[in-house]
């Protein structure tokens, strides 16, 4: 914004404030006006959006203590006056007047780039900016409709919640206490994971001048289960078998993750760590439903009866004279 608008404009006029307003008072009218005259909620409205522009411009320089100092540094001085160009001898009314009442001098000026005590260097000791043209500029509006882009949009808020393992795969929706313990509901969708980020548009921090609210960007953090672990959408669950099931084989009963349990067929001959799978039992999401893991884990039992031990020694005497470890052993070697 050129220094002749800061002549011209009474900013305190166009919020509808007092010189002497504090800048929650001042923030309080610039939202309120914002509202008002938001393009958005005037579609088509040259005139509203034009009024826009002027709250905006306004506030963008109140609203920074630095600016607002000067600009009322400026007002007082000039009381009105114009950046006329003076005629041919004189130069009554015109910038050098200005500038002579405001350093008790009469002043001159140079136009050019270079060295100091020119156009540029009175203007940039007095707006704390280049001139007109300079990188920046001075009085550029810091935020609102600039006269070019939109207004601004809030800022994004990060937050956490823990949720059990059954509603991290099951979805649900919970509350959470947003900003000034108003209550935001949450959607968690079927089969979230642990330290998955969700994104609330909307549901952050509202804009300054008018714009849209920010978003709220939520990392869930998901509690161990007990029993199943999450492997994608597949749950794994170690089941343990006797010597018997896992040599004869056996049809067993193995939980799910609802609670309720199903029949599961372990083939003889099964030995300890080999997983068998359920179709369907695992994670249910519209992308799809996973599987049941399931882990064989061969219980030895810690305590034998005498009759026990002879039969496991029959065993043995009856069994083939061979070493599980032959094969492991030559590899290793190798």
């Amino acid at each position: 914004m050129a220094s002749q608008d800061w002549f011209e404009k009474d900013f305190y006029q166009v919020l509808g404030v007092d010189r002497s307003v504090s800048q929650a008072d001042l923030k309080k009218a610039y939202r309120r006006l914002a509202r008002q005259f938001h393009p958005d909620s005037n579609p088509g409205d040259t005139a509203a959006e034009s009024r826009f522009k002027e709250i905006s411009e306004a506030y963008s320089v109140l609203s920074d203590a630095e600016q607002r100092t000067e600009y009322d540094q400026i007002r007082a001085m000039g009381g009105g006056a114009r950046f006329t160009a003076g005629g041919a001898g004189g130069s009554n009314g015109g910038f050098e007047d200005v500038f002579g009442n405001l350093f008790g001098q009469g002043a001159r000026t140079r136009t050019s780039t270079r060295g100091g005590g020119g156009f540029e260097d009175i203007l940039g000791g007095l707006f704390s900016g280049g001139a007109a043209g300079g990188g920046g500029g001075f009085g550029q509006p810091s935020g609102g409709f600039r006269g070019y882009g939109g207004p601004t949009t809030g800022r994004d808020v990060t937050a956490t919640t823990s949720i059990d393992f059954l509603t991290a795969t099951k979805g649900d929706t919970v509350t959470l206490s947003g900003g000034e313990g108003k209550p935001i509901t949450v959607r968690i969708p079927a089969g979230v994971t642990d330290g998955q980020k969700l994104k609330l548009r909307g549901k952050g921090e509202p804009s300054p001048d008018g714009g849209g609210a920010g978003d709220l960007v939520l990392t869930v953090h998901v509690d161990k289960h007990p029993v199943f672990e999450r492997d994608g959408l597949n749950l794994r669950v170690n089941v343990p078998v006797t010597f018997a099931e896992a040599a004869l084989g056996a049809t067993i009963e193995v939980p799910t993750l609802g609670g309720e349990t199903v029949r599961m067929k372990v083939p003889a001959g099964t030995s300890g760590g080999r997983v068998l799978r359920l179709k369907g039992r695992g994670v249910a999401t519209p992308k799809g439903t996973g599987d049941l893991l399931a882990r064989v884990e061969v219980a030895v039992p810690s305590h034998l009866s005498a009759a026990q031990k002879e039969a496991l020694e029959a065993l043995i005497a009856a069994s083939p004279d061979e070493n599980p470890r032959d094969d492991l052993l030559a590899k290793a070697r190798a």
